[in-house]
């Protein structure tokens, strides 16, 4: 088997894989929304929850989507690495795995310190140019078309930053450039 470094080509964003994770931002913003919204209004029973327990499950779902992302990006890898008959994991793929880690946690440590501290309207500006950024790094550089996304995550972070109540429709922008990007770029 091949052992080129096939980080960049078998952990990659395109396809069907770009939708299940476009799918999954859509539906965290659409959950965190209705549970933001039911802990506001009176008569929900969501308003009879504590502070503690809404951000227990929004911190969970915010979990589940880097969980089922991964697992996307995991497992459309393990079938292109048996397709093209190349190892899944070499000494650079286990690097770039690592970082791939070391990078989403910083995201979610980021965003916690930020909640602990206060600064919630901050959260979703810094997740998206955190997010840009990420998607920056991991992509190839002759790939335009997947540093349009990392371009309007940056953009989506500074209107977030300006207008801190555009999170929701500003994470149903960037599933939906997800969802377009992985119908566009099938291969």
């Amino acid at each position: 088997m091949d052992t080129r470094n096939n980080f960049l080509v078998n952990f990659s964003l395109k396809g069907f894989t770009a939708v299940q994770i476009g799918i999954y931002f859509l539906i965290a913003a659409y959950l965190i929304k209705n549970i933001l919204d039911g802990f506001l209004i009176d008569d929900n029973p969501m308003g009879m929850m504590s502070a503690q327990i809404i951000e227990i499950s929004i911190i969970s779902i915010l979990i589940f989507v880097f969980l089922f992302s991964s697992f996307a990006l995991f497992f459309s890898a393990r079938r292109r690495s048996k397709k093209e008959e190349v190892s899944l994991w070499n000494p650079t793929s286990k690097n770039d795995f690592w970082k791939y880690a070391a990078s989403f946690s910083l995201l979610f440590i980021s965003s916690i310190f930020l909640m602990k501290q206060g600064f919630i309207e901050l959260i979703t500006p810094i997740f998206f140019v955190i997010y840009g950024l990420i998607l920056l790094l991991f992509n190839k550089p002759s790939n335009k078309n997947s540093k349009i996304i990392s371009l309007i995550c940056v953009l989506l972070g500074g209107i977030c930053f300006l207008i801190p109540s555009y999170w929701y429709a500003s994470i149903s922008i960037l599933g939906i450039a997800h969802i377009t990007y992985g119908v566009m770029v099938k291969n």
